[in-house]
């Protein structure tokens, strides 16, 4: 059985932060820690006290994950501007599967250096007796990931036990964060009550005081039972909570856990049976089939997930076409008024949306990132609201005067025009590049073709209103952009978007509501909706071999899943300085290869086989004095490992080759353990100090964190497994459902508008759920108890 937990963390907004800048401002950023590693960093809100950054990330996690912090920075100055919000830890035994979460404001504190510890020891614990008494002897071994205390980006570590009203300290060793020590430490037991054994890790200082790397602490009774031995991870020092004394403001946050165990295939085999069976069925079983009664079991905060794990199960199955086709159906009948179709929270329209998110993204990129790139670079002022016109803004940039308003309106008209035209002209050209157009948008057009305004109105109100112009609206959130537009530029997209917006309307709402300084547009916006119909025709009428078969996976194994300019260094460049051995190249990552080439246009690549890669970890800054360097560790056929260095440019693209990386290759064999986070150079591991070059790594690597994203591969039990636990969630609405007295039909049909024949295929589709669910339920408590088993026998090593 299998294990994962998936924490989804949204960073919204923060409030009165305080000024760091001398203009009474500051420029924050949050940074997301997870176990003391940085996941994700925010893109930098300029010039607010009150910053709103919406930004959402999925991170894959071990079950044994620890701590989850925010940290709020100014991305001007050293140090925090309001520290962190008190390292608030997410123990996975304390969370359950269905519960919402946090979605909260924190108070930020300040960062406390005695309570940013990170790291564990390795320790083997004996109680002695001999003719003087107890003796208790503490082998100290090894410590590792301590945190970095010195401006080098070490340590220099020594340990002091503890044990009553004695103490006894190892030696110090200089320059790590990955202590060897290997000493015995015995203390004897002195009169009076059983004390406890403490250990606690210090970096050793030789001006000032020193500084608390962290410790581990063992009651009496533990001493006395079952001695420790192994790995243990520091804790900072016990503290009461304490006013910081100034107010340093708050950071809102929505955070959700989701832990789960999943089963073998085999063991999910009859629930996705049943919901094949609903796609497949007639049309007319549509309002009884158990997907049907999944769907009135969700709950609306819940439909995107299970949106999104729907469509990967269908994908899997090649059933996307005819899952999208049989909410269609349910969508356009229970729609009363057909102009608001897909626009609301359905399962139809989340459906929708991720599908595209999934398997239209590169589609996306296609076809927007060009012009949105140009936006960007070009920081072009365009403004049509009068209330909003800086019309001083010329005289301040040129030695002309201050243009007329009725100016000001014809320039930004003319850019604005200059870039939607090629935003259109993009858009409608792309039907050969949506290739799964026919088999998704063939649904709507079908169920609305009697009313020939609706059936447009169903697919781009659909694609323009909740693909495209979000997209232009907010373009990292979309990967089009790696940080947030500036206030211009975002004041230009969103002109645009609306624009955008107004034409997947088809025209229908111009001239009414409150922004009639649009009007200038109007002539332009009409032209357009004749092309955009054209294209919708178009992109359903794509010829079935060209429209291709629903595929069994989001992208072939041949597919660029990322690419981009990375600094790459070899193991050990003999005669060259650190900085000048990386050199540029351009790299690109399939499901099957990691390949380099000087530039994208050069013809001679290397490429390293995706099934050779035993580890994709980060390397320590001080390795090679450079931040943001990663290392693919390989294995070549004669099973010797060979390190490649990647330098980025920053932490979340750092971030999203690891993820990018460990994804590709999650499902090699023989991944390593444990690895190095240093160099080997001048005869020496940097990390560990280690002079031997083929030493065992002196950390364990990360290979399941990852960050979650349209990208992730389909992952069948795992999808199969959401299912379940949203099952459980309305299994008490399940069984009234199945207790519904046939002569209470007659009352219910009153009710409901249904017939007593769908309300009986309805209580069968309960009943059969009600059966999986059970089924399942007996295979989790076998495997947990296996678990349980294994746990009693005791661990097999530290």
């Amino acid at each position: 059985m299998a294990k994962s937990s998936s924490l989804n963390v949204r960073v919204v907004e923060g409030r009165a932060l305080p000024a760091k800048d001398v203009s009474g401002s500051s420029d924050p950023y949050c940074l997301v820690k997870v176990d003391d590693e940085v996941v994700a960093r925010t893109a930098t809100v300029w010039r607010s006290l009150g910053p709103f950054w919406g930004e959402e990330y999925t991170v894959h996690l071990p079950l044994d994950f620890q701590q989850l912090a925010f940290y709020v920075l100014d991305e001007d100055t050293v140090g925090c501007v309001a520290g962190e919000t008190g390292m608030c830890g997410l123990q996975t035994q304390a969370w359950c599967l269905c519960l919402p979460g946090i979605d909260s404001w924190i108070n930020l504190s300040r960062v406390d250096p005695d309570a940013e510890v990170q790291g564990e020891i390795c320790l083997s614990v004996q109680m002695l007796e001999d003719g003087r008494g107890r003796c208790l002897r503490c082998h100290v071994l090894q410590a590792r990931d301590l945190a970095p205390r010195d401006i080098s980006g070490t340590s220099d570590p020594f340990a002091r036990v503890f044990w009553g009203s004695q103490s006894l300290e190892t030696s110090t060793i200089k320059k790590t964060r990955f202590p060897h020590w290997d000493e015995v430490l015995e203390l004897r037991e002195m009169p009076g009550a059983p004390s406890p054994l403490r250990v606690e890790l210090w970096d050793w200082d030789m001006v000032g005081k020193n500084d608390f790397l962290g410790m581990v602490e063992f009651s009496p009774k533990t001493l006395q039972q079952k001695p420790p031995n192994g790995w243990f991870r520091l804790l900072p020092f016990p503290r009461a909570e304490e006013d910081s004394g100034r107010n340093l403001g708050a950071l809102r946050v929505k955070v959700r856990l989701i832990e789960d165990r999943v089963l073998p295939s085999q063991c999910y085999q009859p629930l996705v049976e049943l919901l094949m069976e609903s796609v497949l069925g007639p049309a007319e079983e549509d309002t009884a089939s158990p997907l049907a009664l999944l769907e009135e079991l969700t709950l609306g905060d819940c439909r995107q997930d299970l949106a999104t794990k729907l469509v990967k199960l269908f994908l899997g199955r090649g059933l996307a076409g005819p899952f999208l086709d049989y909410l269609t159906r349910r969508e356009v009948a229970r729609t009363m008024d057909p102009n608001t179709l897909f626009r609301s929270n359905s399962l139809a329209s989340k459906s929708m949306e991720q599908f595209m998110k999934l398997v239209g993204m590169p589609y996306l990129h296609e076809v927007l990132k060009p012009m949105i790139s140009r936006v960007f670079e070009e920081k072009k002022y365009m403004e049509l609201d009068p209330c909003k016109m800086d019309l001083g803004r010329t005289r301040r940039i040129s030695f002309k005067g201050a243009p007329s308003e009725e100016q000001m309106r014809e320039t930004s008209l003319g850019l604005l025009t200059g870039y939607l035209g090629p935003i259109v002209d993009a858009i409608v050209g792309s039907v050969g590049l949506h290739r799964p157009g026919k088999w998704v948008w063939g649904a709507p057009l079908t169920c609305c073709s009697s009313q020939q305004d609706v059936k447009y109105l169903a697919i781009s109100g659909f694609l323009f209103l909740r693909f495209f112009a979000p997209a232009i609206l907010t373009p990292k959130l979309f990967d089009l952009r790696d940080q947030h537009a500036d206030p211009q530029t975002s004041r230009s997209l969103l002109l645009l978007a609306k624009a955008v917006q107004s034409i997947g309307n088809l025209g229908q709402q111009l001239g009414q509501g409150k922004e009639l300084w649009m009007a200038p547009l109007h002539p332009f916006l009409l032209q357009s909706v004749s092309r955009v119909r054209d294209f919708l025709d178009r992109l359903v009428d794509v010829d079935g071999d060209e429209a291709g078969v629903p595929a069994r996976a989001l992208f072939p194994p041949s597919a660029i899943v990322r690419e981009g300019y990375l600094l790459k260094r070899k193991e050990e460049p003999a005669g060259l300085a650190t900085r000048f051995a990386f050199k540029k190249r351009y790299v690109w990552l399939s499901g099957e290869t990691l390949s380099f080439s000087k530039s994208p246009e050069w013809q001679t690549r290397h490429s390293i086989p995706v099934s050779h890669i035993r580890a994709v970890e980060r390397v320590d800054e001080g390795a090679f004095q450079l931040p943001h360097v990663m290392q693919v560790v390989t294995q070549d056929g004669a099973g010797a490992l060979h390190t490649t260095y990647l330098q980025c440019k920053n932490v979340n693209e750092l971030n999203q080759w690891l993820s990018a990386l460990r994804k590709a290759s999650a499902p090699n064999p023989d991944k390593l353990a444990a690895c190095h986070p240093g160099a080997f150079r001048s005869a020496r591991w940097t990390c560990c100090l280690q002079a031997e070059r083929s030493a065992a790594g002196c950390s364990r690597t990360h290979s399941a964190v990852t960050l979650g994203d349209w990208s992730d591969p389909l992952d069948p039990d795992a999808e199969a497994q959401t299912v379940y636990r949203q099952l459980l969630l309305g299994r008490d609405q399940l069984r009234l459902k199945l207790l519904e007295d046939s002569n209470m039909d007659t009352a219910l049909e009153a009710d409901t508008g249904a017939c007593p024949e769908v309300l009986a295929r309805q209580r069968a589709a309960a009943a059969r759920l009600l059966e999986v669910l059970a089924d399942l339920d007996r295979a989790h408590e076998e495997f947990q108890q296996q678990e349980r088993e294994k746990v009693a026998l005791g661990p097999l090593g530290p």
